[in-house]
C-alpha cells in the first residue's frame, strides 16, 4: 500500500489531459493496444483497429469532450486509469451472455482499469473506484455497475483483471447482484443522495 493515501489526485480525462493517458498507456496502448476501446465498439471493430486506430478512436471522443474516466496522479505523474460512464455507452456489454443487463435501472457503468506497472497492488485500483463513486454522485447518478473478475487464485496476470478485482470492489461497498459465469460477478454500489 502507499503509505500516504493523500498524495493520490483523481482527474476526469480532459483534451488537456490527454498526453497524460498517453503516457500512462505507453507505447502498448494500455493492453495490447486496446486503447480502452473495447467495450466501446464490436469485436470485429476493436479487432481491425488495434494499436493506431483504436487511439485515434479513443482521442477523438476526448477531442469531442465525452466523459470517459478519471485518472490517478502522484504528483504530476499518471499512474492510474478508470474507465465508466453510462452503461449505453458501451454497446458490447449488452452483447456479452455473462454481462447483459440485469434490469431496466438506468446505470453507470465501471468497465476497465490501467495502473502503472510501479504502483500495482498498492491501492490504486480501490483509490479509482471511490473517486468514480465520488464523480458519479456528483453527476447525480444512482447505480454505479461493474463487472469485476472475482479469480480462482490468489495471483492473475494483470491484462486479466482489466475489469477490476472482485475484493476491490468490496472494500469500498459494491454487492454482487448476479452471477453468470463462475468468475464475473456483476456488482452494484447504490449512491445515497444528501437532503
Amino acid at each position: 500500500m502507499l503509505e500516504n493515501k493523500h498524495q493520490i489526485e483523481y482527474y476526469p480525462l480532459t483534451s488537456s489531459r490527454w498526453s497524460d493517458l498517453e503516457q500512462l498507456f505507453g507505447k502498448h496502448g494500455a493492453y495490447g493496444g486496446c486503447w480502452c476501446m473495447s467495450w466501446k465498439l464490436s469485436s470485429k471493430e476493436f479487432s481491425l483497429n488495434k494499436g493506431e486506430g483504436n487511439k485515434a478512436a479513443l482521442k477523438k471522443l476526448v477531442e469531442n469532450g465525452e466523459f470517459l474516466g478519471i485518472l490517478a496522479y502522484i504528483g504530476d505523474k499518471p499512474v492510474g486509469w478508470c474507465a465508466f460512464g453510462p452503461r449505453e455507452g458501451y454497446p458490447r456489454l449488452n452483447r456479452s451472455r455473462i454481462l447483459a443487463p440485469v434490469d431496466d435501472e438506468k446505470v453507470w457503468s465501471i468497465v476497465c482499469f490501467f495502473v502503472d506497472r510501479g504502483f500495482r497492488r498498492k491501492g490504486i485500483m480501490s483509490g479509482l473506484i471511490q473517486a468514480a463513486i465520488n464523480y458519479a454522485a456528483k453527476q447525480r447518478v444512482t447505480i454505479l455497475e461493474a463487472y469485476p473478475v472475482d479469480p480462482k487464485t490468489d495471483r492473475s496476470p494483470d491484462p486479466f483483471v482489466y475489469t477490476g478485482l472482485y475484493s476491490a470492489f468490496q472494500r469500498v461497498g459494491f454487492t454482487e447482484v448476479l452471477r453468470r459465469g463462475e468468475t464475473r460477478p456483476i456488482m452494484r454500489f447504490k449512491i445515497q443522495r444528501s437532503t
